[in-house]
């Protein structure tokens, strides 16, 4: 079997994130970029395949700048077995549609069983990427899952619903995407950190997929501000009045 795991790298959601004021955008050397949490439980689902069938093979796709590729040895690092890259400038800013195509273009390069991924990305959170991905490739989705089992050439999960949970089946290939309570993404090991040092990552740009003469479809901010600064409570002192000034500050922000 193999596997392809979609990835991203994003800011720490540890640190304080910011905004470029100037293009609307987030300020991505503001803080540490990190693999994205959601997805490496991911690649954890498909890296516990892997340890039950030492035969399947685990791709990382990922789509970013040059510093993506530390997100991916990383990943290789986990227990992956080869990336795919996709670097190309026109890319920056790239809109979730824009992305989705891209991703599902590169994905057409690998021969995949299934393609797993996290829910949403916890620097952009549209949680539309993963669908999008979908159609363009004309796999069945099968989203928000919280616990996953292949078998027979099919896929089975459960999904977290407003009144309870739900089960979903699909033949493959198919997509599916995770949520965080997903199980907790394994440590590198040294010899796994070793190991990551030889395993390939194949650069793509976009004239390597095709999609060199595509339109730039670029997310663009209209307008953006400086958050205020945090201004100091009220504090009350007790002198048997507290109870009374508390509950009028309640009804006065309508927090009772």
């Amino acid at each position: 079997m193999k596997i392809a795991v979609l990835t991203k790298q994003v800011p720490d959601t540890a640190e304080e994130r910011k905004l470029d004021v100037s293009s609307g955008r987030l300020d991505r050397g503001s803080s540490e970029a990190v693999f994205d949490e959601v997805n490496e439980r991911a690649l954890e689902v498909a890296l516990q395949y892997k340890d039950a069938d030492r035969s399947t093979h685990v791709v990382l796709v990922s789509m970013g700048p040059e510093s993506t590729k530390e997100t991916l040895r990383r990943g290789l690092s986990m227990g992956a077995d080869s990336a795919i890259h996709i670097l190309d400038n026109r890319l920056e800013a790239a809109d979730a549609s824009r992305t989705a195509s891209v991703l599902a273009a590169a994905l057409k390069t690998v021969d995949f069983d299934v393609v797993f991924t996290g829910n949403e990305s916890t620097d952009g959170r549209s949680g539309v990427v993963p669908a999008m991905v979908a159609e363009h490739l004309g796999l069945p989705l099968l989203g928000g899952l919280f616990s996953t089992e292949l078998s027979d050439g099919y896929v089975r999960g459960q999904r977290q619903g407003e009144d309870g949970i739900l089960g979903l089946s699909s033949s493959l290939p198919a997509l599916i995407s995770v949520t965080e309570r997903s199980p907790d993404a394994r440590f590198p090991n040294f010899k796994g950190i070793l190991g990551a040092k030889r395993k390939p990552i194949t650069v793509l740009s976009l004239a390597d997929l095709g999609l060199a003469n595509d339109a730039d479809s670029r997310t663009a901010v209209l307008s953006t501000q400086v958050r205020a600064a945090r201004t100091a409570g009220k504090k009350i002192v007790d002198d048997g009045t507290a109870a009374k000034e508390l509950v009028e500050f309640l009804v006065s922000n309508r927090l009772a």
